[in-house]
């Protein structure tokens, strides 16, 4: 029997994840699951929980799957992964829809061969990956654990700040650390009444200031690029094609960071992909973070190009306590492989995902 299962998990975090507007101590994810003639294809719908990363979360996506997405899916009844782009209107949940896209990317796969590779048109290889610290109680405890993460030789450190905590910090750590490529994440929680922070910051040699302003207000951000030195590199404000024409047009950026789970899919992702590299504007991939599903979607979409900073995909464990794929994601000084059993499409840990799962409904077709 052809069904589509949405599985919920919530799997335990190795330490609290904590930026700006708000912390979460474990990963819910909704897994899709499309099962037909003999296939069986997962994409990862990725929310952080408790809305303070997105207004999308891990029930709104449950939601939104099972009374809107998979239905127009079945309607549909092609199954083809181009479904999404024509299916997804505004006001949509982008996270759920990126769900449903990469399990029809991975059901393509498996019904008309090649690999996610191929498709996206890039050859394994070794990738940057990047270390992203979070906000912590103290700036020792943040240093000791910038100090105990960069063992594993990761290519780049960010920091998350946020008003009150972000020159010293920031400080610290780059005393800390003098010759590693540093950055900082501000999650969208500054305004222009800040900017002078922003002036101290600037002198500090960073590789880039990633979303220092709300997202809506890419304005505000054209206003801070052109008193910086530094690029300023969206994250929040690239939430579709349209959002990132507008901030290169006005100047609102340098980088753009992509992030599969926020724009909609892995097609969408590649839309902006494109128009910023025929803009020659750099781009990386970014991570909600996502469980190992979703994050080698971003790491096939890594191999491209015009990806010319680390990834924020960091190794399995650096989060969570299991992973739902086998093998886990690793980094080796600094870099990931992508293992051979991921090289067509990810394998999914089904004893992993069902030992951390919290709900699931089949719907047959």
């Amino acid at each position: 029997m052809n069904a589509i299962t949405l599985i919920h998990i919530d799997v335990p975090m190795t330490e609290p994840f904590r930026i700006s507007s708000g912390e979460v101590c474990s990963k819910e994810s909704i897994l899709v699951q499309i099962e037909r003639d003999g296939a069986a294809a997962f994409g990862e719908a990725s929310p952080m929980s408790g809305a303070f990363y997105s207004r999308e979360t891990p029930d709104s996506s449950w939601n939104f799957l099972r009374e809107a997405a998979i239905p127009r899916l079945l309607a549909e009844g092609t199954f083809r992964s181009d479904f999404v782009l024509r299916a997804m209107a505004e006001g949509d949940d982008k996270f759920a829809w990126a769900g449903v896209e990469g399990a029809l990317w991975d059901l393509a796969v498996q019904e008309e061969g090649g690999s996610f590779g191929e498709r996206m048109g890039v050859q394994p290889a070794p990738i940057a990956s990047g270390l992203a610290v979070g906000i912590y109680p103290t700036i020792g405890e943040l240093v000791e654990a910038c100090r105990r993460y960069m063992q594993a030789g990761y290519q780049r450190l960010k920091i998350k700040i946020q008003p009150g905590w972000d020159i010293e910090p920031l400080r610290a750590v780059r005393e800390a650390f003098p010759g590693v490529p540093l950055m900082v994440d501000a999650n969208a929680a500054y305004s222009e009444e800040h900017f002078p922070i922003f002036d101290e910051i600037d002198k500090m040699g960073l590789l880039m200031i990633e979303q220092p302003l709300a997202e809506k207000n890419l304005a505000g951000s054209a206003q801070l690029q052109a008193r910086l030195a530094t690029p300023v590199c969206l994250d929040e404000s690239a939430s579709d094609l349209a959002a990132v024409e507008r901030a290169l047009q006005i100047g609102a950026c340098r980088i753009v960071n992509i992030k599969i789970q926020r724009v909609g899919g892995l097609l969408a992702a590649k839309r902006i992909y494109d128009f910023c590299a025929s803009q020659g504007v750099p781009n990386w991939m970014g991570t909600m973070p996502e469980l190992g599903l979703g994050a080698l979607h971003a790491l096939y979409m890594a191999l491209l190009p015009n990806c010319s900073y680390p990834t924020d995909v960091e190794a399995s464990r650096r989060w969570f306590a299991d992973d739902i794929v086998d093998p886990p994601i690793e980094v080796k000084e600094g870099w990931i492989e992508i293992p051979p059993a991921h090289r067509r499409r990810p394998n999914v840990n089904q004893d992993i995902v069902d030992k951390y799962t919290i709900r699931r409904e089949r719907i047959e077709f």
